[in-house]
């Protein structure tokens, strides 16, 4: 069974940074498209950053340049390094083990609370 637990969101004031985890089991990180998706409060779903098999990362425009997704296969975690934080980035943030570089799978955890507010 997949699971999936993401941490480490909070209040944070603009221009701050944060440092995003999703602790995965039942499938292990290296064999999957992992992404990091995010849903702004009265908005869809969407996409912010994958890494896939090999290690090619890939990160929205809106985030580019400020977000960086990275992998640790011992640890079996993936990881969303967020600076330079803006208002607009407030959301709840999801880990996802996708079907295919561009499909997200059934599998979701509860997401992580990230508020940028001064």
């Amino acid at each position: 069974q997949v699971q999936l637990a993401e941490s480490g969101g909070g209040l944070v004031q603009p221009g701050g940074s944060l440092r995003l985890s999703c602790v995965v089991s039942g499938i292990h990180v290296s064999i999957v498209t992992m992404g990091w998706f995010r849903q702004p409060p009265g908005k869809e779903r969407e996409l912010v950053a994958r890494i896939g098999i090999p290690g090619n990362t890939d990160v929205g425009d809106s985030v580019k340049g400020r977000f960086t997704i990275s992998r640790d296969n011992a640890k079996n975690t993936v990881y969303l390094q967020m600076s330079s934080l803006e208002a607009k980035d407030t959301a709840i943030y999801y880990c996802n083990p996708m079907g295919a570089w561009t499909t997200p799978s059934i599998y979701w955890g509860q997401g992580t609370l990230v508020v940028v507010s001064s």
